[in-house]
């Protein structure tokens, strides 16, 4: 036998398959390649729920969207939102009357309450899983925040979120109102406009830290019996829109030390003539403004020239002080963020004692914030609005289908191809009526005939 001179066929080289199913060697990669397929394998950005502002103008502006979650900077914190405040001022700022307002669309708030998630390089005075409040200027009403940690408080033990909210602006600034500028002290009387709200709520309480002190409230005529059935610290509750001059000067016939008014107009007028000599009217607000559901320049006008234009020589001669106070721009625009810090740790600690307790009217959900905003708007709260997160938002009822009259709808008109379809049966119908009718007068008129023939044969 001869062996076989065949050898073993050489294994050939594997080919990778291209995505078109071809055997051919694959281009290089293109850096323009290479940052599509980098964008491909990058997940997309993580989103959240955000009470947005679309455009300046009635309810129908405020929008709950999907955002991006905020990342965060040198010297912010990163707060997972469990509550958020609802102020006037926010109000204002939907219908663009507040100054300098940024421009739409942007995520409303002023206020907030939560848990750190992550700290910015710098912050040495937090970490991640306190338990804060914060005042940012816009974008807190989101279910995550970056804030600048100067405007971020630490909250005592026991304080939850919803009551962070309720008590951080509102008291912060009923307490610089009686305690940094009005310098309340023992056996003095002020008016507050505004009683039932939170704010005003917050002063007749802090008012009333200090000895023997006279708290005059103004407030709509509806919330009185609410106002006394709830601990109320108001000595003396006064109708808004009455002639309450009267009613104080019947009381105090000197008037009061201390004038709080948030409204502006012409209760400006009628606050100075309540002081006493030596006191203080401050105005920290102006809802006056706030009369339609989007901004009124006629409001604006007319509660500019309601107000008397006083003159430093005036005030000389009849010893009185006016001053005011703007949170916001105490803490973004002047620089103040120290004494605000003050203020709240010293709000805090009257609560820890006890000595103050916040009064909520409303918890919302961030989809139903239309009817918070509407709420305030018709000043129906007594105490704080607060927006959770976490809250189902309302059912909304079911209407039954309105045509364009506003009436139910009607059944729908017959087509012209199911009338071609009852016409051909009608007239089945029809000839076979016929027909019957016609069988009856035929047979009537055989049994004529019978009866004839058989008179024929019998005559």
């Amino acid at each position: 036998m001869t062996e076989s001179t065949e050898t073993p066929a050489a294994a050939a080289p594997e080919k990778t398959p291209t995505e078109n199913g071809t055997t051919e060697t694959p281009p290089e990669e293109t850096p323009e390649k290479a940052t599509e397929e980098k964008e491909k394998e990058t997940p997309p950005p993580k989103e959240m729920r955000a009470v947005v502002l679309t455009g300046f103008g009635g309810l129908k502006t405020v929008k709950i969207l999907k955002k991006p979650e905020p990342t965060v900077a040198e010297g912010e914190v990163l707060i997972r939102v469990k509550a958020c405040g609802l102020n006037f001022q926010d109000l204002i700022v939907r219908q663009g009357a507040i100054d300098s307002p940024p421009k739409t669309p942007f995520i409303l708030g002023f206020e907030c309450a939560g848990e750190i998630e992550q700290i910015g390089e710098g912050v040495t005075n937090f970490k991640v899983g306190d338990q804060v409040v914060a005042l940012p200027e816009y974008k807190a009403w989101a279910e995550l925040v970056t804030v600048p940690a100067q405007y971020v408080y630490a909250l005592p033990e026991g304080m939850s979120a919803l009551d962070a909210v309720a008590i951080t602006t509102n008291y912060v600034v009923a307490y610089l109102l009686l305690f940094e500028m009005a310098n309340l002290t023992p056996d003095k009387s002020l008016l507050v406009h505004s009683a039932g709200g939170g704010v005003g709520q917050a002063v007749a309480q802090l008012a009333k830290t200090v000895e023997n002190v006279t708290v005059f409230g103004v407030c709509s005529k509806s919330k009185h019996e609410a106002l006394k059935a709830n601990n109320n610290n108001i000595d003396h509750l006064l109708e808004r829109g009455s002639d309450y001059t009267s009613e104080v000067r019947k009381i105090s016939p000197d008037g009061v030390d201390i004038v709080l008014d948030c409204l502006c107009g012409e209760e400006c007028n009628r606050g100075y003539s309540l002081l006493k000599p030596m006191g203080r009217y401050i105005l920290y607000g102006s809802s006056n403004i706030v009369t339609g559901e989007t901004k009124s320049f006629f409001s604006a006008a007319r509660a500019w020239w309601q107000v008397d234009k006083v003159s430093p020589i005036k005030l000389f001669d009849e010893n009185k002080s006016l001053a005011g106070l703007n949170l916001r721009h105490l803490l973004f625009q002047h620089g103040r963020a120290d004494t605000v810090r003050r203020a709240v740790q010293r709000v805090f600690a009257l609560w820890t004692d006890g000595k103050v307790k916040p009064l909520v009217d409303s918890t919302w959900a961030l989809e139903d914030v239309g009817e918070a905003m509407q709420k305030m708007h018709d000043r129906k709260n007594i105490g704080k609005l607060v927006l959770d997160p976490s809250l189902e938002p309302k059912p909304k009822p079911a209407t039954p289908a309105k045509g364009k009259a506003g009436k139910e709808k009607k059944p729908a008109k017959e087509s012209s191809e199911d009338k071609k379809d009852k016409e051909p049966k009608e007239e089945e119908k029809k000839t076979e009526n016929g027909d019957k009718n016609g069988e009856e007068v035929t047979n009537g008129s055989d049994e004529e005939s019978k009866e004839k023939e058989k008179e024929k044969e019998s005559s």
